[in-house]
């Protein structure tokens, strides 16, 4: 089976596997969280790895409209085939490391936030970023919501944001009553919410609860498995590493969201940050020469 479309088998899972047995879509989960490295398995191997049988494998691949499972690998591989914007820095890294024998921790670190915000910037990101803005745009107040160590990126985008836009709201702090606020949502208020792995019960309840409100959702998470993608207006997904916790590509993408989001209200937003820089010196909060 040969897909013109290249995101057209990612797709074709999401758009099916809510409406395939359980353990067919265990599978279908574990393939869209993995498909980067779905192309380098064998069929024992992806079965071993979703923890379901070989037959299942089998009755999956014929769910989705192939013959036999090295067609659908193919397909997937080509789908997340890399790219090599990053061999450069990559090289450079090597020299590093074969003339140190290890590299040193700042330099892994930053090597893994530059691979994750090359991995994350794609078609998909840039056309859903415009989408995401067109719904801030409209909306009449943003509510932003994140939890456990995701939180830090719900406040830091309210934190920027509201520097010069008002409009804002934190619902990040007392998830007790978080159900509460969101009954009071106007409908054309929006949900801006920080979901990633381990999602939380209510974090996706929250959202239910807003997608039945009717309110405009935009979700920021880390795989297109997430349990509330459904649920979202516009999904906004960057990369997340296996091997260390960083908040890199979130926190570029916030610094984009706000950038933009500033030049489409400059006149306005120019003149409210004036206001604060000039009230900052004066009430002596900030040093001035």
């Amino acid at each position: 089976m040969n897909l013109d479309n290249p995101v057209t088998i990612i797709n074709k899972i999401l758009d099916i596997k809510d409406s395939l047995p359980k353990k067919q879509r265990q599978l279908c989960d574990y393939i869209l969280k993995n498909y980067q490295s779905i192309g380098l398995v064998t069929i024992k191997g992806l079965a071993s790895n979703a923890n379901i049988g070989i037959s299942t494998v089998m009755r999956t691949i014929d769910s989705l409209g192939y013959e036999n499972f090295n067609d659908l690998r193919k397909d997937i591989y080509e789908e997340s085939f890399p790219s090599d914007s990053g061999w450069a820095l990559k090289n450079s890294i090597t020299e590093i490391q074969q003339e140190g024998g290890r590299a040193p921790t700042l330099v892994q670190v930053w090597q893994e936030s530059v691979h994750l915000l090359n991995k994350s910037l794609d078609s998909n990101l840039i056309e859903n970023f415009e989408i995401a803005i067109d719904f801030i745009e409209k909306s009449s107040y943003i509510n932003v919501l994140g939890s456990r160590p995701y939180k830090a990126t719900a406040l830091y985008l309210e934190q920027l944001l509201g520097e010069f836009y008002s409009k804002i709201g934190q619902l990040s702090h007392d998830t007790e009553v978080i159900y509460d606020r969101i009954l009071q949502f106007e409908k054309d208020e929006i949900l801006v919410v920080f979901a990633f792995e381990p999602y939380t019960n209510r974090i996706i309840e929250a959202v239910k609860l807003a997608y039945e409100l009717g309110n405009k959702i935009i979700l920021i998470t880390d795989f297109i498995s997430c349990p509330i993608i459904s649920y979202a207006s516009v999904t906004l997904k960057v990369e997340v590493s296996k091997e260390q916790f960083s908040v890199i590509p979130i926190i570029a993408l916030i610094d984009a969201l706000v950038i933009e989001i500033g030049k489409r209200s400059s006149k306005e937003s120019i003149k409210k940050l004036k206001r604060l820089e000039k009230t900052l010196i004066e009430k002596n909060v900030v040093f001035s020469y």
